[in-house]
């Protein structure tokens, strides 16, 4: 058996929230020099290269030789500069642009990569589609509810492949994990727990509104988001603690964990939701969404506890991130290193068989976009692992966990009409769009 101590320093090793990919590597540019016939390549943009974004890139390029990446696009000029650098040692020569729409007018490019903020999301996948571009967008698909129902409608209307960076789909030992919780041995599951407990996130200091650096295009990046002076706090990665572009912690870790919560539950919508939280960690620091959240959701027949800290790693059952189904007979906990069963006990005995921890063997975001590829050359929309369906229904109800600690309230879900009964609660269902920008119409 493997100790347990060493699993849980593999597991934290692997629990990082982005994976940042600098540059890429000398053997990813090698597909470059064995070109496939142009009837088998499939032209790429990408859409927002600082982080994510970059690393989807990498990842589709290194294992997917029939990938060509043709175009970027970036409304810091700084971050494209530095790819075209990356890129320019491997004799590689990507259009470059400011503006996206520039990009979907390339008649040749196949699918986009959208890596931009989350605010971004759904007006660009929606763009993509219409302009007959397949995509890969990353989590969380939309930044509110009505954006989510949007982008479903229009991949529906157009018959776009859109797949949602929720790479985990693509590990086998999560799947083997959900196979085991489906498989009814842990017994009754009344109860499943997801967290996030983030210790390296430190206090945001307070800085003063400055004019934008150079190079960067700051109206582009608010875009349909509300104006603002610029402050270097809410620009680039940071922009995740802000309402005006994310949902804090529960939409950039929640949609990860909250996703194999429903998939293992096979959950859909949860009936009732109530949060607690605040700034309770840094309270004086500059961001805005809570660094400290529990939230209940409530559906038929068990309850889901979400909860996330900042500034703290010992989370339950020692892990720092995870998913765990109570049952009966005993729990499964998985995180992205590994899952284990732990029985339960009655009269000192244990009321089901362990399991001792199963290591993670594989890449899942090297999977996952290795799945994209093969389904926007196969069309076969049934074999995407996290199809843009299931990105929004998980990023659906992480919007739901936000708007019930937004408001302080218990609110309930009409599923019937798609809406909550609580006019305040409503009030959430779609992001405010400003400077000219409208929530797409399908």
């Amino acid at each position: 058996m493997i100790a347990r101590r060493k699993f849980l320093q593999r597991s934290a090793a692997l629990a990082g929230g982005s994976i940042i990919v600098s540059a890429l590597d000398s053997k990813a540019f090698a597909i470059f020099r064995n070109r496939l016939s142009p009837s088998n390549q499939i032209n790429i943009g990408a859409i927002g290269i600082n982080g994510m974004g970059w690393a989807d890139t990498s990842a589709m390029l290194k294992n997917n030789p029939q990938v060509k990446l043709v175009a970027l696009c970036d409304v810091d000029q700084n971050v494209l500069d530095k790819r075209m650098g990356e890129l320019a040692k491997d004799n590689i020569k990507p259009a470059t642009y400011r503006d996206y729409r520039k990009l979907l007018d390339d008649k040749s490019i196949d699918a986009v990569i959208i890596g931009t903020p989350d605010h971004w999301h759904c007006k660009i996948m929606v763009d993509a589609c219409e302009a007959g571009k397949d995509v890969y967008c990353e989590k969380p698909a939309g930044n509110s509810i009505a954006e989510c129902a949007v982008m479903v409608a229009a991949q529906k209307k157009y018959n776009r492949i859109v797949q949602v960076g929720q790479w985990q789909h693509s590990n086998k030992h999560y799947q083997d994990a959900m196979d085991f919780v489906h498989s009814g041995k842990l017994g009754n599951v009344r109860l499943v727990k997801a967290w996030a407990y983030q210790g390296w996130m430190k206090p945001i200091p307070v800085k003063p509104d400055s004019a934008p650096p150079p190079g960067v295009d700051y109206d582009m990046w608010l875009g349909p988001a509300r104006k603002r002076p610029f402050n270097p706090n809410r620009f680039h990665f940071n922009f995740r603690w802000y309402w005006d572009y994310a949902g804090g912690l529960m939409t950039d870790w929640g949609v990860h964990m909250i996703d194999y919560a429903l998939l293992g539950s096979n959950a859909s919508f949860p009936k009732t939701i109530m949060a607690s939280g605040g700034k309770f960690a840094y309270p004086d620091d500059a961001e805005e969404t809570p660094d400290t959240l529990t939230t209940v959701f409530e559906f038929n027949g068990f309850n889901m506890l979400w909860e996330h800290a900042t500034g703290i790693n010992d989370g339950p059952y020692g892990r720092d991130h995870g998913v765990a189904f109570i049952g009966n007979n005993g729990t499964l906990v998985v995180d992205r290193g590994g899952w284990e069963v732990i029985p339960e006990k009655q009269d000192n005995k244990n009321r089901m068989e362990p399991v001792a921890v199963q290591l993670r063997t594989d890449d899942g975001l090297a999977l996952h976009t290795k799945n994209f590829i093969d389904v926007v050359q196969s069309r076969k929309m049934e074999d995407l692992k996290c199809p843009i369906q299931t990105g929004a229904h998980v990023a659906t109800v992480c919007q739901m966990g936000n708007i019930a600690f937004r408001t302080g309230k218990k609110i309930y879900w009409d599923a019937k009409n798609s809406k909550f009964t609580d006019n305040d609660a409503n009030k959430y269902l779609a992001a405010q769009y400003h400077n000219g920008y409208q929530l797409p119409k399908i």
